[in-house]
């Protein structure tokens, strides 16, 4: 074959390929067109049913609210009429017993006159004594109009007004979420969250974050608060989570929309400490150790259950009770779990002890950080260096071979150093010693 003819081969062998790299591009485009469309069409009609949902059950609730205080009014009136009309109902009856009564009389008076002159004296004397027993000067008193209730409805028409005004701005319809999350990073045991405000016009108060595992159709509640983003712990490695985060405007009390759920999930197994170390209580989920009085006055190491730290990680203690200080404490990071020492103050090891004091392979630093009560949280940052040796004349116990750059942060301050390592490691051991009982704390 000419060399022409390899010349075209090989171009159209570049023009097969590029055709079909973007063929490919193109399907993945029409594949995110889809997603898309189905995101606009599946989020219409969940809308259109919440909706729908929403103002049934309104105008159901109405209607009963209204109902009800109907009824009420309703019964006030028959129970002021029947108060009223029972006093005038009696004095109907001694009314109309007095009229039987007079003409009663009537017919008496009128038989004693036309009777007989034998007999006119002694019926005329019966008929007067009676009369005058009767006492026909005495009338009952009848209530005047003015005295007696006339009942009517009192009725608001701005109630008709003010409804119509909230129903008006009752509702709304967004097309975007004024919040979504912007960054899921995976950490031991977790999901660091962190999300963002995307709506300019949109004032957030607070966040509410929810999740959920994969197969789950229940989400529930994570974090309600100001900040912008949440690790989410106790999530069992390798299994898909959804996120999802809303805002509620400041001067409001709903929330808004949902974000468009991510998915996420951490390939890292959660931190531990090591169980059965005397002087020391866990958790059920080994992840919160507490000093016990077991040994006062003196005690070991208390190591994670396996090396689970790695670089570019961020490594946290919160310190949740405390108890008494000591200048052996420490909280930090180690390259083995030695068990012949009290203090992480010794070499192959970086930490802080409860004064503030930062310790590097056993020696104590000027630079000193805040010191470590209730609530304090200690975070651990770490990026390798130098993976070879750093000596002149390559020898390890000249300065080491493995450099590491060093964070600690605590309160508003942190410090940052290089630690030299014999030998390059993968992953790192963490630890904590306390001498005096009442210490809590927990890693993540």
């Amino acid at each position: 074959m000419s060399i022409e003819a390899e010349a075209l081969l090989q171009e159209a062998k570049e023009s097969i390929e590029a055709a079909q790299n973007y063929r490919s591009e193109l399907q993945q485009r029409l594949h995110g067109l889809n997603q898309a469309r189905k995101q606009v069409r599946g989020s219409a009609s969940q809308t259109r049913e919440a909706l729908q949902r929403h103002f049934q059950e309104l105008q159901t609730a109405v209607s009963r609210l209204l109902t009800e205080r109907l009824n009420t009014l309703l019964q006030e009136v028959d129970n002021i009429e029947l108060d009223s009309v029972s006093p005038l109902d009696d004095c109907q009856k001694l009314i109309e017993h007095g009229v039987s009564t007079a003409d009663e009389l009537l017919r008496e008076g009128e038989a004693a006159i036309r009777c007989g002159i034998n007999e006119k004296e002694d019926k005329l004397g019966s008929f007067t004594k009676k009369a005058l027993q009767i006492q026909l000067d005495s009338l009952p008193e009848v209530p005047v109009l003015v005295d007696v209730p006339c009942l009517s409805a009192q009725l608001d028409d701005s109630l008709l007004q003010m409804f119509r005004t909230h129903v008006a701005r009752h509702g709304s319809v967004a097309s975007h979420p004024p919040v979504q999350i912007e960054e899921l990073v995976e950490r031991p045991g977790g999901v660091l969250v962190r999300w963002c405000k995307v709506d300019d016009d949109f004032t957030p108060q607070d966040y509410r974050l929810q999740y959920r595992r994969g197969n789950s159709s229940q989400y529930e509640d994570a974090y309600i608060g100001k900040d912008t983003e949440f690790l989410v712990l106790h999530l069992d490695p390798h299994i898909d989570h959804l996120f999802r985060v809303c805002a509620r405007g400041e001067g409001r009390t709903e929330w808004s929309p949902w974000s468009i759920p991510q998915t996420g999930y951490t390939t890292l197994a959660p931190h531990e400490w090591l169980p059965g170390v005397d002087g020391y209580i866990l958790s059920s989920r080994k992840n919160i150790a507490m000093r016990n009085d077991s040994s006062p006055g003196h005690g070991g190491v208390l190591y994670s259950n396996t090396p689970t730290y790695f670089c570019g990680q961020t490594l946290t203690f919160k310190i949740t009770a405390a108890g008494q200080t000591d200048k052996r404490d420490s909280l930090g990071v180690c390259a083995d779990s030695r068990t012949d020492t009290d203090s992480l103050q010794r070499d192959q090891a970086v930490c802080i002890s409860t004064n503030g004091a930062v310790f590097v392979n056993g020696k104590e630093m000027t630079n000193q950080l805040p010191a470590i009560t209730v609530g304090s949280s200690v975070t651990f940052d770490m990026e390798v260096v130098n993976l070879f040796p750093v000596s002149n004349n390559n020898n390890p116990s000249d300065g080491g071979n493995f450099k590491l750059r060093v964070t600690i942060g605590s309160g508003n301050r942190e410090v940052v150093f290089d630690w030299l390592l014999d030998q390059v490691v993968d992953s790192l051991y963490f630890g904590c010693s306390f001498t005096h009982p009442g210490w809590k704390v927990l890693v993540f």
